[in-house]
């Protein structure tokens, strides 16, 4: 809970599931090595961050006078927090929820952390009050294994809870007696760290893609759903490509297992039926560029770079050169940065070189856009780097004075992440690229490990 982006996860996943809180809960699902229940982020984490999100709430309905009847104590003592809404009977529950695995000392160390996690959420930025507005009962988790029974009849009525669940989902399975599934080439067992690896195994499939064709994928079944996917991959590349926009051809790397018993050759080539395209088809919500407030910066895919107005100069973080059509000289310039994952040091070492764009053209009044492939990460980070870098805590062009004279720490990087966040609502920065900003601020002198 000490990294550099626990307020900027806490911002992200408010945008994220608030529909699907004020809609009566969500559901969240993950798994952990085989012989483990629940991974450490359902244990631990999410339980943290539901007790921390309640806190900040109950702040803030008591600090515009939201409660009601709410008690005047200005105690911080984490016994005495609840307060009575005055449009329902219930208490604003503001107390821990772990699991009974997780020791009483763990617990006793969590709580005394818990009201500075919440006065970090609540100086970040994150957009708290729209949450603390809409939602009516406080958050609370409930975990469900393979192992939990449940009898449907003695479920009571969710409208009859006072609370909001998040029900934890663990797929994992519980014992390290597991069958393993051989009807397809994959093996289904747990791959460590893979969510945030999915370039290993979504076989092209982004997350947009997945949620637009989820029920078609989840129908087609185990040993149909490659095949699924690959027309859906395929349909959707034709469509970019026909649009203009940067489309290479999907290569699959087969899995060890795969491999070892010959079903495909080095680099499987996805088979794929003919499709009919619909050109009218509308998949990508992300048509426009995103302005940082008042800062003159912007942030977007490098396919909206090529047509965008209002933008005096670019700065493009791909690792292909683009081309942009400025009648001044020094208004672009291309930095072939690649992503953590397959570089730890690759943004670090060209950060100084944007900065420095940043600022020779910032300073002369111009609107500057930095993109990516994505927009949503390597080129997330560098606006952030320019933010800590040139940018004073009101977000105002300095050209670095509050930078030479203050001491950068972690509770001003989340702060200025989420701000970013607010305008970028698309944003997905990786720990590594973020860590990589750090230690750039730092002077190079922290360390980056995995």
């Amino acid at each position: 809970m000490d990294t550099p982006i626990i307020g900027l996860s806490i911002h992200l996943d408010l945008i994220s599931m608030s529909p699907f809180l004020l809609k009566g809960g969500c559901m969240i699902v993950d798994s952990t090595r085989k012989g483990k229940r629940f991974p450490d982020s359902m244990s631990k984490t999410i339980p943290i961050w539901t007790c921390v999100l309640n806190r900040a709430i109950r702040n803030y309905r008591t600090r515009f006078g939201l409660n009601g009847s709410a008690e005047k104590n200005e105690s911080n003592d984490s016994t005495e927090c609840r307060n009575t809404i005055n449009e329902d009977s219930y208490s604003w529950d503001c107390s821990l929820h772990l699991p009974l695995w997780v020791s009483n000392t763990e617990r006793a160390l969590i709580e005394e952390r818990l009201d500075g996690w919440t006065k970090d959420l609540e100086v970040s930025g994150a957009d708290v009050a729209s949450i603390a507005l809409s939602l009516k009962k406080p958050l609370r988790p409930l975990w469900i294994s393979q192992r939990t029974v449940i009898w449907l009849n003695e479920v009571p009525d969710c409208d009859s809870w006072d609370f909001t669940p998040i029900i934890l989902v663990s797929t994992s399975s519980p014992s390290s007696n597991f069958q393993q599934r051989t009807t397809s080439e994959f093996s289904w067992r747990y791959i460590a760290g893979a969510g945030d690896d999915e370039e290993s195994w979504a076989r092209g499939l982004s997350p947009t893609l997945f949620w637009k064709h989820a029920y078609d994928l989840i129908n087609s079944g185990p040993d149909t759903c490659n095949k699924t996917v690959a027309d859906i991959v395929e349909k959707d590349r034709v469509y970019r490509a026909q649009r203009g926009e940067n489309a290479p051809q999907i290569s699959i790397k087969p899995s060890k297992s795969s491999a070892s018993s010959g079903h495909f050759p080095d680099q499987e080539q996805l088979a794929l039926e003919p499709l009919c395209m619909n050109i009218d088809e509308k998949i990508y919500d992300k048509n426009s560029i995103s302005w940082l407030g008042e800062t003159n910066l912007a942030v977007g895919t490098t396919q909206l770079a090529k047509d965008a107005s209002g933008v005096d100069c670019v700065l493009s973080c791909d690792l292909e050169t683009n081309s942009f059509s400025f009648k001044e000289s020094g208004a672009h310039l291309n930095l072939s940065i690649v992503s953590s994952k397959f570089d730890r040091s690759s943004l670090l070492r060209n950060l100084p070189s944007a900065v420095n764009f940043a600022k020779n053209n910032l300073r002369k009044g111009k609107k500057l856009l930095v993109c990516c492939n994505s927009g949503e990460d390597i080129s997330i980070c560098v606006c952030l780097a320019i933010l800590m870098s040139l940018f004073d805590d009101k977000g105002h062009f300095d050209e670095g004075r509050f930078f030479n004279e203050t001491r950068i720490n972690k509770l001003e990087l989340r702060r200025r992440l989420v701000f970013i966040c607010q305008f970028a609502v698309n944003a997905r920065p990786s720990r590594g690229n973020v860590k990589q900003v750090f230690s750039y601020l730092c002077g190079g002198n922290v360390a980056i490990t995995s």
